[in-house]
């Protein structure tokens, strides 16, 4: 910097008080303007140091800082496209009331007369100019020329923001021009929009995978919720990669205005998307599942969602395990998960399969119930009586629930002997309570097979309540064999007896037996006969054969077999 020089009045004396502030006034006046003279209009490189709700302080290397407009650092959005420590070339203006410097970052000089103008029109190129008032529809600015600029092209959103351009230096571009009738319309929106782009490519050049960044939500979706990293500069956070749990909104997680840390998982420069994660950073609960959970371990835990195929239960924050449809009973077929348990249901399980890569646990309900079969064995065995409700009806029979999940069945020929079915319900109704008898259990097939017609008394039934040992009665011989012959007491009652002397008669003859015996036996038993008076005869004497009604002796009932045995009472 030169010095400048210092010029006294040779009619100034020295020692004079007033004549020596004079003096001085006049010096720094006249070092002020040859600095001015030198500077204003110039190029300076500032930086700035800090931002107030009104201006842009700048350090010129002056001492005394610079001030621009913050205004003049807003987007067509209204967001600031300054941060403190940026650089900035700016010209001195003028000097406020506090001594600051005004600044202007016009980068063109204003057009001194009317072809500068077409040409800057032609050529689209920025031009300054001053905001001096508000006109209908717009505002008046003084490029050289009084030109208006209209309000839609104002970048202001609302009218206190354009009345706040009044007295600003802007920048604009010319977009309609008439030298005949001296009329020029400017455009600032135009220049807020080229640094609003300029400002997103450089904020997403700066933007890498894996970084981890502050940003604001912006807004939700149903889908995630839209975090502002930048100006202008946008990532979406999908709901998926919000936590490790799985959540219903992102409403649950995030809120509109927050401001949060966030992942980098994806930058695409072509479709100019970044994908973002809030959950990446805490850590994987599912690292530890594998070392929490192993199978056969019983676990507790609250249903968090139910599908098609099954019921997901929370066994830990951001640790699922799915109870799979067919693991849901023992007995009865499951055909939708609701049927047995519904979301916010805490249930117990036993951990059937561990899957931590995958994400993967799979649960059963039915084990940590128990198997009711294992009791069931011994319960329902063959011959026991038992007693439940009709739960089902179906054309080849009916089912019935025995109580803890078992449940037996009733063909349709062992329902009834009176009549024979064409369908179960022509006896049974569903919620009707039957008693039946075990006819058959597969384990295997866990299976159990009732009777019903079993119990209905037969006639051996009523023949055993009505007869004891010792009485004789009447019979027809079925059938004859050997020593044995089989007596027809009743209709369906039958009775063994013994056919006494059969044995001997039986016994092969030897070979030296003359037929004089063979005829002295004979005689003697027509001897007897006659002796008698021509009576039946025992047994023993007379021919045993079928068809014959004979009298009988009841020697002996079994009423678990349901036998009896007879002999010949004649």
């Amino acid at each position: 910097m030169e010095n400048p020089t210092l010029y006294v009045s040779p009619e100034a004396g020295p020692g004079t008080p007033a004549d020596d502030e004079n003096s001085f006034a006049n010096i720094l006046s006249e070092f002020e303007q040859q600095h001015h003279t030198r500077t204003d209009n110039q190029a300076i490189d500032g930086k700035v140091v800090s931002l107030t709700p009104e201006n842009v302080v700048v350090d010129i290397g002056r001492k005394m800082d610079g001030v621009l407009p913050i205004e003049q650092f807003r987007d067509a959005s209204g967001n600031l496209t300054v941060k403190v420590g940026d650089a900035l070339k700016v010209s001195v203006t003028g000097r406020d009331e506090e001594g600051s410097y005004l600044l202007s970052m016009l980068k063109v000089e204003r057009p001194k007369d009317w072809s500068a103008f077409e040409k800057a029109f032609a050529d689209k190129r920025t031009i300054g100019g001053t905001v001096t008032e508000l006109v209908k529809g717009g505002l008046r600015v003084d490029v050289g020329v009084p030109a208006f600029l209209p309000a839609s092209r104002s970048g202001a959103r609302e009218q206190a923001d354009m009345e706040k351009l009044i007295g600003q230096q802007i920048e604009c571009k010319i977009i309609k021009l008439d030298v005949a009738d001296e009329d020029i319309v400017v455009d600032r929106r135009a220049i807020l929009e080229e640094r609003l782009i300029a400002a997103k490519q450089e904020s997403f050049g700066r933007l890498r995978e894996g970084d981890v960044v502050q940003g604001t939500v912006r807004s939700l979706t149903d889908f995630g919720a839209f975090v502002e990293l930048a100006p202008g500069v946008d990532g979406l956070l999908h709901v998926a990669d919000m936590a490790w749990m799985r959540i219903a909104k992102p409403a649950d997680v995030v809120a509109v205005g927050q401001s949060l840390q966030v992942k980098i998982l994806k930058v695409n420069a072509e479709s100019r998307r970044i994908s973002l994660g809030l959950k990446q950073l805490i850590p994987d609960p599912w690292t530890m599942a594998g070392d929490r959970f192993h199978p056969g371990d019983r676990v507790q835990g609250k249903v968090s969602r139910l599908t098609d195929f099954g019921a997901f239960v929370e066994l830990a924050p951001g640790v699922d395990g799915l109870i799979h449809v067919s693991e849901m009973s023992w007995s009865k077929k499951v055909r939708k998960p609701s049927d047995v348990v519904k979301p916010g249901d805490m249930v117990d399980a036993v951990v059937l399969g561990v899957n931590a890569a995958e994400h993967r646990i799979s649960l059963g309900l039915k084990q940590a119930l128990g198997d009711p079969w294992e009791e069931a064995q011994k319960q329902f065995v063959p011959g026991a009586v038992v007693e439940g409700t009709v739960s089902s009806l179906q054309p080849f029979g009916a089912f019935v629930d025995l109580g803890n999940g078992i449940e037996g069945m009733i063909h349709i020929g062992d329902i009834s002997r009176e009549k024979r079915l064409n369908h179960p319900r022509e006896m049974l109704n569903t919620g009707q309570i039957v008693k039946a008898i075990v006819l058959e259990q597969d384990k295997e097939r866990r299976r159990i097979r009732l009777g019903m017609k079993q119990l209905e008394p037969t006639s051996i039934d009523h023949f055993l309540a009505e007869h004891h040992v010792g009485d004789v009665i009447t019979g027809r011989l079925a059938e004859v064999s050997g020593s044995r012959a089989k007596a027809e007491l009743g209709e369906g009652v039958y009775a063994l007896c013994k056919i006494p002397g059969a044995e001997a008669q039986a016994a092969p003859k030897a070979k030296n037996e003359s037929p004089r015996a063979d005829l002295s036996s004979m005689t003697e038993m027509l001897s007897a006969k006659w002796k008698k008076g021509g009576e039946a005869g025992s047994a023993a004497r007379e021919q045993v054969k079928a068809g014959q009604v004979r009298s009988f002796r009841i020697v002996n009932i079994d009423p678990t077999k349901k036998s009896v045995e007879v002999e010949f009472a004649d």
